[in-house]
């Protein structure tokens, strides 16, 4: 995994994309749930627990904050092309 990966991205993003906040959660879930029943009757026991507890977190997810609000990011990405037309302009334009 390159550490590096995230640096293009805008410094508001770089944070939630680089942790595993969400991963961790997710687990402390699943284990927290695991203790209450302690053993599992067969296979598809654990198969429908896993799938209640991920419903939950994306409907969480779907009704709460956003966790990247997409909206700054294609106006970031927007203003980056922008830039990079106006350096190819220039650079065509010192070229001719």
């Amino acid at each position: 995994d390159d550490v590096t990966a995230v640096l293009p991205f805008p410094e508001a993003y770089r944070h939630r994309l680089r942790t595993t906040n969400g991963m961790e959660r997710l687990n402390e879930e699943f284990r927290r749930r695991e203790r209450v029943i302690r053993i599992f009757p067969n296979r598809e026991s654990v198969i429908r627990l896993m799938g209640s507890v991920l419903m939950e977190m994306n409907e969480k997810w779907l009704e709460g904050r956003r966790y990247l609000d997409m909206t700054n990011y294609a106006e970031w990405k927007a203003q980056k092309l922008q830039k990079q037309n106006q350096k190819s302009k220039v650079t065509s334009i010192y070229q001719n």
